[in-house]
């Protein structure tokens, strides 16, 4: 196929133009979007690495601050066991006389001077307060009673207690040691040393250090900012609160959460927080940020948090992300410029190959087109062709399938079958030598009867032959079958099987006519009650039910028995062709499958359940013809 090139000429210039005017409409906003990304990429990149030498000048400085407050809080830790050695409380504990308890008074009076800290007491095992070094002060701590306390109760369990909270008497906060005195053995009393840890705050603020200390409820009680101070880091429960607020831990201060506009984690241990400017954490114009590091502090629940803030680093993220972003838009300009010269140049000599480019790939691209819908044609003709044999090869392998499922159930009851014959044809020897006897001597009454015997027994035996050429016979998936009729029929091929295990029958169920040929409904029950055999082998006492009921237009016989049960590995693949649990040369693993199919040929189902007491139930379900008839059996 020929192009005509005068097409090519005839065509309009607008058509030139549109991809021109497109490219200068998005051009300059993808440099826009560019330059701005790139800006904020250099941005991020100098916050980053900024951030990361802060981190690490933060680190020193939190383990130099932090040791110094696990010195603050330490340098006290030996001073409330030093009055067990005191005689003198002892005797206080002891005999609480005015006089001893004056002793003690005057003495924790000069302890509590010489060591700067800002109470020392000793209560009772009840939790009142003994002795104090304020006595004399009118909020002094003699007579209360502060067995409500953490530490105390820490203490009279002879744990250390360590306690930071807020005075019930004077509102005062403070850090509380408390330690257990002994003597024999037994915990006569607590001796408590009350520290005031504010001046940790004052060195903070003169050195501008943004820090503050967090308990183990998360409540912030030293702070270099006053505002930050009896605020939770973590939220709060309304529970913790109300338990807070019994214990007097804080007072009555409200423990608002100290919450940041933004949280970002950068470490374990770090974080990026921003606070908002009208906050009461800061005044500023605008938000701030810091850089948060925490480290817990040895020997007590809390942790030490150092801020650091991010303004100067932030300003100059900044300005490099400007710098990167002015960078891109002057060389972005210049390379727009030298493209669009490039262009003009490729154009012209472009313009002359076009054409017969064009013609040359519109002519193949024809060729290969009608060479693939051909070729499609014939693989589609062919995929046709063999989904048709395949089908048929399906459908006559089902049926063979079906026809073998029979004929090997046929010869697993050969044996049964054989026993049953046996016995007739050993009946009908003994009884025809008889009546020939009887018949030379004349006794004809009795020969009769031999006769008449010797007709029942060849009834019963056709009555065997008959069952076992129905259930060798090609059933049809159409049809009625009565349900009592083909149980009774199942259980005279498997009689043999049946007597010789002494099985205990229950029948509880009606006989009803189901919509299934009679022979493949004796197939199904033929196939369920030899596995229910076969599963109770080993059973003293076998026992058998076979339950009905109707339900919603169809009949459910129940087959359970008390034998094994199966294993859950083995319930996975139970309906699966060729899978059973008996040796070789016992079963095909055919039998579930082929009663499955014929059951779902006629509308019905075949399940199993797993009774919790052991062993399994078969679950035959069919349609009913008639539901209104049903006679029990």
């Amino acid at each position: 196929m020929k192009c005509d090139p005068t097409l090519y000429r005839a065509a309009p210039p607008s058509l030139a133009v549109k991809p021109r005017l497109i490219r200068h409409l998005f051009l300059p906003p993808l440099v826009i979007a560019l330059m701005i990304g790139l800006g904020y990429l250099g941005f991020w990149v100098s916050e980053h690495y900024g951030i990361r030498s802060l981190s690490e000048n933060g680190q020193r400085q939190l383990e130099l601050h932090a040791r110094a407050v696990e010195s603050e809080i330490s340098k006290y830790t030996y001073l409330p066991s030093l009055l067990e050695l005191e005689s003198s409380v002892s005797k206080l504990l002891a005999d609480p006389s005015p006089e001893h308890r004056q002793t003690v008074n005057d003495y924790l009076e000069g302890l509590n001077r010489r060591s700067r800290s800002r109470a020392i007491y000793v209560m009772d095992t009840t939790g009142r307060v003994m002795a104090t070094s304020n006595w004399r002060d009118v909020d002094s701590y003699l007579g209360e009673d502060l067995s409500f306390r953490a530490y105390f109760q820490n203490a009279v369990r002879g744990q250390p207690g360590r306690f930071y909270g807020i005075g019930s008497t004077n509102g005062e906060p403070g850090y509380y040691l408390a330690h257990g005195l002994e003597e024999h053995g037994k915990i006569i009393g607590v001796a408590v040393v009350k520290v005031r840890l504010e001046a940790m705050e004052e060195r903070w603020q003169r050195a501008r250090l943004e820090a503050f200390v967090s308990d183990e409820n998360g409540i912030i009680i030293l702070s270099s900012d006053p505002a930050r101070r009896l605020k939770s880091v973590v939220p709060l429960s309304e529970e913790t609160k109300e338990k807070l607020a019994r214990s007097l831990q804080y007072y009555w201060f409200p423990l608002n959460e100290l919450q940041p506009l933004a949280r970002e984690k950068l470490a374990e241990g770090e974080e990026k927080l921003t606070f908002p400017a009208n906050s009461e954490v800061e005044s500023d114009e605008e938000d701030i940020s810091y850089l948060s590091q925490t480290r817990p502090l040895s020997d007590t629940p809390w942790n030490f948090t150092l801020l650091t803030p991010l303004q100067d680093l932030r300003r100059e993220a900044i300005n490099q992300g400007i710098l990167v972003a002015v960078a891109f838009a002057l060389v972005a300009f210049l390379l727009i410029a030298w493209n669009e010269r490039r262009k003009v140049i490729a154009t012209r000599l472009a313009a002359r190959e076009a054409l017969q480019q064009a013609n040359n790939q519109l002519e193949r691209r024809i060729t290969e087109r009608t060479t693939d819908l051909r070729a499609s044609n014939e693989r589609l003709k062919g995929q046709i062709r063999e989904r048709r044999q395949a089908e048929e090869t399906l459908r006559r392998a089902q049926d063979e399938l079906v026809q073998a499922g029979k004929l090997a159930a046929i010869g697993q009851m050969s044996t049964s079958i054989a026993h049953e014959l046996n016995q007739p044809l050993a009946a009908l020897r003994t009884l025809s030598g008889n009546t020939v006897r009887f018949l030379e001597r004349g006794q004809l009454d009795v020969a009769s009867t031999n006769l008449k015997t010797i007709n029942e027994l060849i009834d019963r035996m056709g009555r065997i032959t008959a069952s076992l050429r129905s259930f060798a016979r090609r059933g049809d998936d159409k049809g009625q079958a009565c349900l009592g009729k083909a149980v009774d029929a199942a259980l005279q091929l498997l009689g043999g099987r049946v007597e010789s295990v002494h099985l205990q029958l229950h029948r509880d169920f009606k006989d009803v006519q189901v919509q299934i040929d009679q022979t493949r409904l004796e197939q199904i029950l033929v196939n369920l009650i030899g596995n229910a055999l076969d599963a109770m082998q080993a059973q003293p006492l076998p026992e058998l039910w076979l339950e009905g009921e109707a339900f919603d237009g169809k009949y459910r016989l129940r087959v359970r028995d008390n034998g094994h049960g199966i294993d859950a590995e083995a319930r996975k693949h139970l309906f699966e062709p060729f899978f059973t649990t008996k040796p070789g040369e016992q079963g095909l693993g055919l039998g579930l499958t082929l009663s499955a199919s014929l059951a779902a040929a006629t509308g019905g189902h075949l399940g199993v359940e797993h009774p919790a007491s052991g062993g399994t139930t078969f679950v035959l379900s069919l349609p009913l013809v008639s539901p209104t008839h049903a006679e029990p059996i």
